[in-house]
């Protein structure tokens, strides 16, 4: 993947590329950054510049040898560890691993570089377990990596989301990450370095990655999709610094009447603190589809924030249009200092546990109760 693919973080990228300049290559490095900043895009593009044989200051050349086969992720020397889990073609007998799904996951990679976990574990069948990066793993790891580069001057290991590895795979693979074998680059992909061990953490350089630049998701929108600039400018908005986040706000765009019929019945229920109103809505959106929950929540989210910065005076940052406009005006008096983080807390909470394959009839029940009790404080 070339630097120039990967949407905004100008700073960073040329803090990566002066590290190649200049030859100074950390051997083991940690991007970290939520869902969506682009960390795993930025690890592909360092990894393509560092072995491109005619790079630029700039950028990979994008059509010598290397670069054309880390583009299809096909290089011998480019190494991929993901989380992975049984399924009905790979049972626990065959000790899962990624070889056994790598030609899905440079397929998925491939289509979205941006790819998250739950995608990833919907792409191979897993999406009511969790994936792990275990011992086997690990031991996958030592063998590839105790070979000398087929091809290109470093062979480089990207482990997307270490913090799926247990202990005794961070275990094993501490020595080898402190201390690999020459010309080995160890690229550590992360949403959530408070779940890696500290030792390891401590042994790989930390490269923090930002949000997205609200504007580079404009130009996004604007340039590739075609959106006029208010649309655009409120999905980007919505998508808060997250390029995954802006596809499913841009997916569920066109689908937004019925989000927003659902979101105003469960803020007018909650106002005049219906229980049993609230428990049959809470049972109605538990029977739609788990990404229809989660985009429900998203916008959810997106509304509440709107209606703040209208309660704040704040118009020139918001971003609503038409009937949401027109709601956001009368209910915005009601989402104030008092109760807008308790608010949102209770729609990230219900997010949390639908992540975690909790019952979504309990988690949204929970959810309207909560509401019922800050809508009017």
């Amino acid at each position: 993947m070339l630097f120039k693919s990967v949407i905004g973080q100008d700073e960073l990228k040329q803090q990566l590329r002066q590290a190649v300049q200049e030859g100074r290559i950390a051997h083991a490095q940690l991007f970290w950054g939520n869902s969506g900043y682009g960390a795993l895009p930025l690890a592909l593009s360092l990894a393509q510049y560092i072995n491109c044989t005619n790079r630029t200051a700039a950028d990979a050349c994008g059509y010598c040898p290397s670069c054309h086969k880390i583009q299809k992720l096909i290089h011998p020397d480019l190494h991929f560890a993901v989380p992975v889990n049984n399924t009905k073609e790979i049972p626990a007998e065959k000790k899962p691993v990624t070889d056994h799904f790598l030609a899905r996951w440079r397929e998925a990679l491939l289509a979205n570089p941006y790819l998250n976990e739950q995608e990833w574990y919907e792409t191979i069948g897993i999406e009511n377990k969790q994936g792990n990066i275990g011992v086997n793993e690990a031991a996958r790891i030592m063998e590839k990596l105790h070979f000398k580069s087929f091809e290109a001057e470093y062979k480089v290991m990207i482990i997307w989301l270490p913090e799926r590895m247990n202990m005794q795979a961070s275990n094993r693979l501490l020595k080898l990450i402190e201390e690999p074998p020459t010309k080995t680059l160890f690229f550590l992909v992360s949403e959530d370095t408070t779940r890696i061990i500290k030792t390891i953490q401590s042994r790989a350089q930390p490269v923090h990655v930002p949000p997205i630049d609200e504007e580079a998701l404009i130009k996004i929108k604007m340039e590739r999709d075609g959106l006029p600039e208010p649309q655009a400018r409120k999905q980007a908005r919505a998508a808060a610094g997250s390029y995954s986040k802006l596809l499913s706000v841009a997916a569920n765009d066109a689908d937004t009447t019925e989000r927003f019929a659902s979101f105003t019945s469960l803020m007018r229920l909650a106002y005049v603190v219906d229980g049993l109103a609230l428990m049959a809505w809470a049972e109605e959106l538990a029977k739609t589809g788990r990404e229809h929950q989660k985009s429900f929540l998203t916008y959810a989210e997106q509304l509440l924030r709107e209606s703040f910065m209208n309660n704040r005076h704040a118009p020139e940052v918001t971003y609503l249009l038409g009937d949401e406009a027109a709601f956001v005006q009368k209910f915005s008096p009601y989402v104030n200092e008092r109760n807008v983080e308790a608010i949102y807390n209770a729609f990230n909470l219900a997010m949390t546990h639908l992540s975690q394959n909790g019952n979504a009839k309990i988690i949204f029940t929970d959810m309207a109760m909560q509401l019922a009790q800050w809508v009017r404080a």
